[in-house]
């Protein structure tokens, strides 16, 4: 059973009701940083990946069979398992409720549902970054720096991790380089290009910094001591598997008169490839 969402949609009962209004919830971003593979019904709860090494080519002499020049090489791949798992919401819609509302209440909670939804993805993604093991950021307690962003790329460049690099922080973790760059001698103190500066202070949008990416999620937690951790990452780092996506179904109860509203999703999120991702800890107080 999805988990219950006590939900009083009485004040849709009235003789105007005007646009609804939704509260504003963070949505997934993350789906489209990272690898997503679809996972076919009736074929398991486990989604196997396989992870092909770096292969070395060697230098070779005319007329030599490459047998004697050039060990033989034996590609041997690693898998990585993602556990498929559901994740559900649930109301009750009564039929008093749904029958004297000018609203399409259905139509409303599947938007609130698949926000819902999103954002546990969003989130299940983002708790990944704690596993990676390469730490690039100025740890707990301390603010994090452009410099720190440019020490990632670093690092992903030399385990040759494919581009684009994306950079996910906490709003108020980011708020320090974000400060930095709109600061007057930012051009020269803290090697932010002008135009990057520029867009900070015209948008709030930090944009690219050092090849990286950089998006902004409040889905990333803060622990107790104020600090969260960020990464900086490359596609092939993390992967998300989704066997359905999102499904909403009704189920009628007829002695309570009204309908119980279910949506769920199967999917399951995994680290692919570690040395493909940096995690980034810094204060997250302002």
């Amino acid at each position: 059973m999805a988990n219950s969402t006590t939900t009083s949609l009485a004040s849709l009962i009235s003789p105007i009701v005007q646009e609804a209004l939704f509260v504003a919830s963070e949505r997934s971003i993350m789906r489209g940083l990272v690898k997503s593979f679809d996972v076919a019904n009736n074929t398991g709860k486990v989604a196997q990946v396989p992870i092909y090494p770096v292969a070395t080519a060697q230098d070779l002499t005319e007329g030599t069979d490459m047998a004697g020049t050039a060990a033989d090489q034996t590609i041997t791949t690693t898998t990585k398992n993602i556990t498929l798992s559901e994740v559900g919401i649930m109301t009750v819609l009564t039929d008093m409720i749904r029958d004297t509302s000018e609203q399409n209440v259905i139509s409303h909670l599947g938007k609130i549902f698949g926000e819902a939804i999103a954002k546990k993805q969003d989130t299940d993604l983002v708790n990944l970054f704690s596993g990676f093991s390469t730490e690039t950021g100025t740890g707990a307690g301390a603010d994090l720096t452009v410099a720190s962003l440019f020490k990632s790329f670093a690092e992903l460049q030399e385990d040759n991790a494919p581009g684009p690099y994306y950079g996910v922080f906490h709003p108020k973790a980011i708020f320090a380089v974000k400060s930095a760059l709109t600061n007057t001698f930012a051009g020269s103190t803290n090697n932010a290009p002008p135009e990057t500066a520029n867009a900070a202070m015209r948008n709030g949008f930090v944009g690219t910094i050092a090849g990286i990416q950089i998006f902004e999620s409040s889905n990333i937690s803060i622990d107790t001591d104020g600090d969260a951790v960020g990464a900086v990452f490359s596609p092939e780092a993390l992967g998300i598997a989704v066997q359905s996506d999102m499904s909403m179904e009704m189920q009628r109860n007829a002695s309570l008169r009204a309908e119980e509203v279910v949506m769920t999703s199967r999917y399951g999120v995994s680290e692919l490839i570690d040395q493909y991702g940096c995690k980034l800890t810094s204060d997250a107080t302002i």
